[in-house]
């Protein structure tokens, strides 16, 4: 299997490492197209990956991923030679802002495109990836398209019009909970924790508490409901919580990144 990618800044060299990383795919089965600046050439040398000129060289991938600033999306497209897209190879869109109508008026209605907005995570293989389809999309290339990508982490498929509310819960919700580490960190520090210790304390238990609910599928009000005794420590801490707003806090920080 090869992959095609164009533009390897935070996000495509993140999908590029996940893939490295289980040995899905052997850097040189990465084949890149390098833009104006040379962050695709430095990361294609730091990771033995093959930095490609001819575009004709894409017609031996499975799949293309156009990992580029939105405003590159379709000139990248117009810029595809006929022994590529005359193949019919998968192309998956990871860059917000372009439509898969917009994307399917330069390769065609029929053309087997996605849209998808993952987030960072997946270079450690526990992404999250909205994914919607074009409408003319056939079951099998579906299949491919999701065999290709879930390597990288869970896919979620949705409708475009939706794609934005997975990529603001998945894919900016991260930093949130960066903030909630930090702050949690903060508190075992006052009380006496030394900082490395108290991160890997809370990112352990974020880790372990996400895989509880997602192994043993129980609402999260029941987790929540099995460690909160009548009167004891962590209902009290709960309480506080919502006495300053946490649930409303989280629902805001969600609107404000869809605006």
């Amino acid at each position: 299997m090869k992959i095609g990618i164009f533009g390897l800044g935070q996000m495509g060299s993140a999908m590029i490492r996940g893939y490295l990383r289980t040995n899905t795919l052997s850097p040189a089965d990465v084949l890149v197209k390098g833009g104006r600046s040379q962050t695709a050439k430095k990361v294609s040398n730091s990771l033995g990956l093959t930095l490609i000129d001819n575009l004709t060289e894409l017609a031996e991938a499975s799949l293309i991923l156009i990992a580029t600033n939105p405003a590159s999306v379709l000139s990248v497209l117009e810029s595809l030679p006929e022994e590529v897209t005359a193949n019919r190879i998968p192309i998956v869109s990871v860059a917000g802002g372009v439509s898969l109508d917009e994307m399917g008026a330069v390769l065609g209605a029929d053309y087997p495109l996605a849209h998808s907005i993952p987030n960072t995570a997946v270079e450690v293989n526990q992404g999250v990836l909205g994914i919607a389809y074009a409408e003319k999309i056939s079951a099998d290339t579906k299949k491919s398209i999701s065999e290709l990508l879930t390597p990288l982490g869970r896919l979620f498929e949705t409708q475009e019009d939706t794609l934005g509310v997975i990529g603001s819960v998945g894919g900016s919700a991260p930093a949130f909970v960066d903030v909630f580490i930090e702050a949690l960190s903060d508190a075992a520090v006052l009380y006496g924790i030394d900082r490395k210790s108290s991160y890997q304390i809370v990112e352990q238990m974020i880790k372990g508490s996400a895989e509880l609910a997602l192994e043993t599928e129980k609402h999260p009000a029941e987790l929540k409901d099995g460690v909160t005794s009548p009167g004891g420590t962590t209902i009290k801490g709960i309480a506080a919580l919502e006495a300053n707003g946490f649930r409303h806090a989280v629902i805001e920080a969600v609107k404000q990144t869809m605006s």
